[in-house]
């Protein structure tokens, strides 16, 4: 009976959800233009080692994309379907595939500000793993995916080509 409760403790994983906030100098437009710009999320995307568009919709946006992540001495691959149902000010994605998530989950609504040429980003994501990790391994690997969902998204906004 202990052989059966231990692995189905080790099988749950919790869902981790995390929802943050930053301000950007950079229009709505310009950062929908950047977060839909797949292929070059290796160039800025910590982490990212490799993104693939693997289909497009009607109208040329991304709707599927596979990505190759190296991260804490791991590698990770995943697929993720995309929703333009907002755009320019908002975009969604679902897990579709991947290797070591059972969720992987978000989206980013670009919010503008007051004062022109400003944009709130709003970035939610819901991720479950589905390899067991402790604690402190899952801490320092969500620190690095809001580190990516953020700064190194402001930081290309504001510091390099957006097209």
């Amino acid at each position: 009976m202990a052989p059966d409760s231990a692995r189905e403790t080790r099988d749950t994983q919790m869902i981790d959800e995390m929802t943050m906030t930053t301000v950007v100098a950079a229009s709505p437009e310009a950062c929908y233009a950047l977060i839909t710009d797949i292929e070059r999320y290796p160039e800025w995307a910590t982490d990212i080692s490799s993104a693939t568009v693997i289909e497009s919709d009607p109208v040329g946006r991304i709707a599927q994309a596979s990505f190759r992540v190296e991260a804490l001495g791991r590698t990770a691959r995943y697929t993720l379907a995309y929703d333009h149902g907002g755009a320019p000010h908002q975009i969604s994605w679902k897990l579709v595939d991947g290797d070591v998530v059972k969720q992987l989950d978000g989206r980013y609504e670009f919010n503008p500000m007051t004062e022109p040429g400003r944009t709130e980003v709003l970035y939610q994501l819901a991720l479950e793993l589905a390899v067991p990790l402790p604690g402190f391994v899952k801490r320092r690997a969500e620190r690095r995916i809001a580190h990516t969902a953020l700064a190194d998204f402001a930081a290309r906004l504001e510091t390099g080509p957006v097209a």
